[in-house]
């Protein structure tokens, strides 16, 4: 019951704590701090999909081959998935973090808010599952997999408080909005709690599920932003950033085993 208690509480944190810093980001237009925060992001996620959701799934008793083939599904599902919610409306990762700062088009505002946060509610609930998964394995991945969760939700949010006020929301109607969709994060968690703690045997697939919306994120939607930028200028500090990422969830990893 406790492990429950720490999901609930990490998913009410993550959705407070991004959703709150997203906010201070977008209101008051800090566009170059997105870009870093992006960079940074996909540094951690990379780090914890490869150096501790997918080693933990490996450590199972499960089968090194099914995990392997479960990470493949994963990607290919969420390119899937993103591929059919294209074709749907425009995807909201047309006007992310990385856009905002040219200026919307027309289209991007006639959208509305709605398609935004109905996809996001899925999105946080899968976050929530993530953090379930992990807490139910350790404590420790369960914060590491929180922190990466908030590191992308950040950059994530900024976009979608981008087009909520676009739309005509006003700040504080984007800010409840927001919240609102994020709180399937804390449904997420709880379901995945009661879910993984019957079936056992599901954990390790759902840390390589984990991994792999991780590793997806992070090659699908963060790291292309930066390719895009092709100044040298430019990219030693992203390569840096990115570098950066990857040394907190180390950093993190040694600091929370020390203690």
């Amino acid at each position: 019951m406790q492990t429950l208690g720490y999901i609930v509480l990490a998913n009410l944190l993550a959705t407070v704590v991004g959703i709150s810093l997203a906010a201070a980001l977008s209101f008051r237009w800090l566009s170059g701090m997105v870009d870093k925060m992006v960079c940074i992001a996909a540094g951690l996620l990379l780090a914890v999909a490869f150096g501790h959701l997918l080693p933990e799934s490996f450590h199972s008793d499960a089968d090194a081959t099914a995990i392997g083939w479960t990470l493949l599904a994963g990607i290919l599902g969420f390119f899937i998935l993103e591929k059919a919610s294209l074709i749907h409306h425009t995807h909201h990762h047309e006007g992310d973090a990385h856009h905002h700062h040219h200026g919307h088009d027309a289209h991007e505002a006639r959208r509305g808010g709605l398609p935004i946060l109905v996809g996001d509610a899925f999105h946080n609930f899968a976050d929530g599952v993530v953090i379930a998964a992990a807490f139910l394995t350790d404590v420790h991945l369960g914060i590491a997999a929180t922190l990466a969760v908030i590191a992308h939700e950040i950059p994530h949010e900024v976009g979608d408080f981008m087009i909520l006020l676009n739309a005509g929301y006003s700040k504080r109607r984007a800010f409840a909005f927001n919240l609102l969709s994020g709180a399937s994060a804390v449904l997420g968690g709880v379901v995945g709690y009661f879910l993984l703690d019957h079936v056992q045997g599901a954990l390790p697939y759902a840390l390589a599920l984990a991994a792999a919306s991780f590793i997806y994120i992070a090659l699908s939607d963060l790291l292309p932003e930066m390719m895009r930028r092709t100044s040298l200028r430019r990219t030693l500090p992203e390569v840096g950033l990115v570098l950066l990422g990857v040394a907190l969830a180390v950093a993190m990893t040694e600091f929370l085993h020390g203690h």
